[in-house]
């Protein structure tokens, strides 16, 4: 078996946070991560179920059969109590589909936390609360699907503070720390205690057994 294993995301941010909080696992077992976009001819993997998990899975199902290597894959957003756990599986959409995503994230997230913010405007401190969900799933060619899910619970701030994170990174504060919001974290400290982090931490003894030696 090939020793590289695909991330099932063209977005840098990701790769980069998945290659640091995974590196110890895949230093250990030898695994080179390389990202989606490493495979331009395989097509992205609309995001049609209305679960986390059965987005991840979708995406790295797909990407394991186009590819014939082990993918992971994640599905995370935000839920916000006061919406009923809104935005949900429609995070990254949550203003509306946007043409040229990749190239454009800056102005989605923005577009995004914009909408977000007038909509809780009103809401007082008690009822802010919110939490970052994340599944993650292993799909290896020729076996059953793995799933691992994290969470990091929390409550929104009334704007954006902080530039070390992408999306709604600027506006959450986590209970672990309500001084600050995750754009103010490290990446290592966010890693630490993050919705992903806690999904891909839960994810290591299944790619020991899967994809150990």
């Amino acid at each position: 078996m090939s020793r590289r294993i695909v991330l099932a995301t063209r977005n840098e941010h990701k790769v980069h946070e998945l290659r640091q909080i995974l590196s110890a696992v895949c230093r250990d077992l030898g695994l080179e991560i390389v990202g989606a976009a490493d495979f331009p001819e395989v097509p992205d993997v609309p995001e049609t179920e209305v679960t986390f998990a059965g987005n991840a899975r979708l995406k790295a199902e797909a990407l394991a059969a186009a590819t014939g290597l082990p993918a992971l894959a994640d599905d995370s957003g935000l839920a916000v109590e006061v919406l009923g756990g809104c935005p949900g599986v429609f995070s990254a959409r949550w203003s509306g589909s946007h043409a040229g995503a990749d190239a454009r994230r800056a102005e989605k997230d923005r577009a995004n936390l914009t909408l977000l913010l007038e909509q809780v405007a009103d809401v007082p401190e008690e009822h802010r609360g919110a939490a970052f969900v994340c599944a993650a799933v292993l799909a290896i060619p020729g076996q059953d699907s793995a799933t691992c899910e994290g969470r990091v619970t929390g409550r929104l701030a009334y704007g954006p503070r902080g530039t070390n994170g992408f999306g709604y990174d600027p506006v959450f504060i986590p209970d672990a720390d309500p001084a600050r919001t995750l754009a103010e974290f490290s990446d290592t400290e966010k890693n630490a205690i993050s919705h992903r982090g806690n999904a891909f931490r839960a994810m290591e003894p299944v790619l020991r057994e899967r994809l150990g030696v």
